[in-house]
């Protein structure tokens, strides 16, 4: 497995080796010990997620407040997504700069999207499974979002915005400077 940093350093590109031959490929799509190590700190995903989509389909910008916070392992089984991460965390030196990292299923790259961070990604391909672990529980509660489209974000989403296709909640998410409900940088939110 290799990890890449990406410009905004704590959101970090994994990828696994794969093992290919005329019979097909076998690859190890997650390491503990590995991760762990080059973090330098523990992490222990308690929850797998997956959906199905179809092509223009945007989710996010998604996000828990503290101490629901989740670090997520976003991957894609089949198709194709741009996966965004955006920093909210106020003081931050990358404070509203986004990191956006095109998985799919012929590449196997993963993004590693640390707490502190809102979340989303768009379809690219129809039948597109996506699939992450998460190192806390979802909460309903604390569950927040992020306008997709806010202009000070300048987030390159690939497809013209009459392509998009977005659920009712994230059609009506703030934009970066109308919420305060963000992360401190420096805060230590893994306990």
């Amino acid at each position: 497995m290799n990890f890449i940093r990406t410009e905004i350093p704590e959101v970090i590109i994994c990828e696994p080796i794969v093992h290919g031959d005329y019979r097909g490929y076998f690859v190890e799509t997650f390491r503990k010990d590995l991760l762990e190590n080059f973090l330098g700190h523990q992490i222990d995903f308690c929850q797998d997620n997956e959906s199905k989509s179809s092509k223009g389909v945007l989710r996010g910008l998604h996000y828990q407040l503290p101490p629901f916070a989740q670090t997520k392992l976003v991957k894609v089984i089949q198709g194709k997504v741009l996966d965004v991460a955006v920093d909210i965390r106020q003081g931050s030196p990358t404070f509203g700069k986004h990191v956006a990292v095109e998985l799919s299923s012929e590449n196997k790259r993963q993004l590693l999207i640390p707490r502190g961070f809102a979340h989303g990604f768009v379809v690219l391909e129809n039948e597109t499974i996506f699939t992450y672990k998460v190192d806390n529980y979802y909460s309903p509660e604390n569950d927040r979002g992020i306008a997709f489209d806010d202009e000070t974000l300048n987030i390159n989403w690939i497809l013209n915005h009459h392509q998009l296709k977005l659920s009712q909640k994230d059609t009506k998410q703030p934009r970066l400077s109308e919420t305060n409900n963000l992360f401190e940088y420096g805060v230590n939110y893994y306990g």
